[in-house]
């Protein structure tokens, strides 16, 4: 029996677009299911003031098709000489939506993140007073805190610290991976809210690492244990506002990804919503969906829900999705869940 189910058009809280040639190449893999999407800014060099920023956005809007409409949100790279009145005076024009925060050396291109969070208080401080988001990557990099505890010791040593110390500091936490971070969250009031990623709803470490290693799973934050899976997966499903999709869809060619030092992560842009409907189904949670993939996200950024929307239909044959996306740095592989997917973007 055919089912449907039609949502708001969906965005995404957290996207990866690259620049150049990959732009151009995964930009209409988003532009087709999505509305809006918040844009990372740790391209090379990293999109740090506002005039970068705006010629950004017009670096993606031509690269759009015609006929596709999708609006990018931009973000600004947090740095320890971030100005405070040129990140105030972005977000007064409009432009500027949430102001990125890396640990210097956390993940890709996040070189010149900040390594002394007080050099950053006042930018934090204006934030505030102006009602600026900080999107955080929530990962410490100290080398003697494993690879898989780095969320929950950002969580105590940094982000807990920042949060009390800034009082009305809206923060994102990016890409949670782990209990302790989706526990945080709803221990919290309304001034904090985490991504999720579509990916993290459906791999664990096993399946990075089990029968072999597998580099299209790597990415970082590291998917950890499948008790902290399965918590991401309540808390997605939940109908929690404080939760919502940001897929952190992160292209990278196969050459890079298949190397001695390969890149961290997932290219789920292509699949992201077929996925998130198989795993809502599985459980019981497709009434929660429209939530967590159209509501939830608009309402944390004080923006309108789209008027637009996207009909899933689940069909008797799998869905046949695309391996990879050809650039011309070579392919990107589209991220596989490992089991087939009925539920297909109408």
């Amino acid at each position: 029996m055919t089912q449907t189910l039609t949502i708001p058009r969906p965005d995404d809280w957290h996207l990866h677009l690259r620049d150049g040639d990959m732009l151009r190449a995964v930009l209409p893999e988003t532009a087709r299911h999505f509305g809006r999407a918040i844009i990372m800014p740790n391209l090379v060099p990293p999109v740090v003031r506002s005039d970068e920023a705006a010629a950004y956005r017009d670096r993606i809007l031509s690269a759009l098709p015609k006929g596709m409409a999708f609006e990018p949100l931009m973000t600004l790279y947090l740095t320890e000489n971030t100005d405070p009145d040129d990140v105030a005076a972005a977000h007064a024009s409009g432009l500027v939506k949430a102001v990125k925060l890396y640990p210097a050396g956390a993940t890709t291109n996040s070189a010149s993140g900040v390594t002394d969070f007080d050099k950053v208080r006042p930018v934090l401080e204006k934030m505030a007073e102006i009602g600026l988001p900080l999107c955080t990557h929530g990962e410490v990099t100290d080398h003697d805190i494993d690879i898989f505890d780095r969320e929950a010791v950002f969580i105590d040593r940094v982000l807990d610290p920042i949060r009390r110390a800034t009082p009305g500091l809206r923060v994102v936490m990016e890409h949670i991976t782990t209990k302790n971070a989706a526990d945080y969250v709803a221990s919290q009031d309304k001034d904090l809210g985490a991504t999720i990623t579509t990916h993290h709803l459906i791999i664990n470490r096993n399946h990075i690492l089990v029968g072999g290693i597998k580099p299209h799973y790597y990415c970082l934050p590291v998917a950890k244990r499948e008790e902290h899976r399965i918590a991401l997966r309540a808390a997605a499903t939940s109908g929690d506002p404080r939760y919502f999709l940001g897929t952190d869809s992160a292209p990278h060619t196969d050459e890079n990804k298949i190397a001695p030092c390969g890149c961290a992560g997932c290219f789920t842009a292509p699949n992201t919503m077929s996925l998130l409907a198989h795993v809502f189904e599985e459980d019981g949670a497709l009434d929660k969906l429209a939530a967590f993939a159209s509501q939830n996200g608009p309402a944390f950024y004080g923006l309108p829900i789209s008027g637009e929307t996207l009909t899933l239909t689940k069909q008797d044959t799998a869905v046949a999705f695309p391996e990879n996306i050809d650039t011309p740095d070579g392919p990107v592989t589209v991220f596989d869940p490992g089991y087939d997917v009925f539920w297909k973007v109408a």
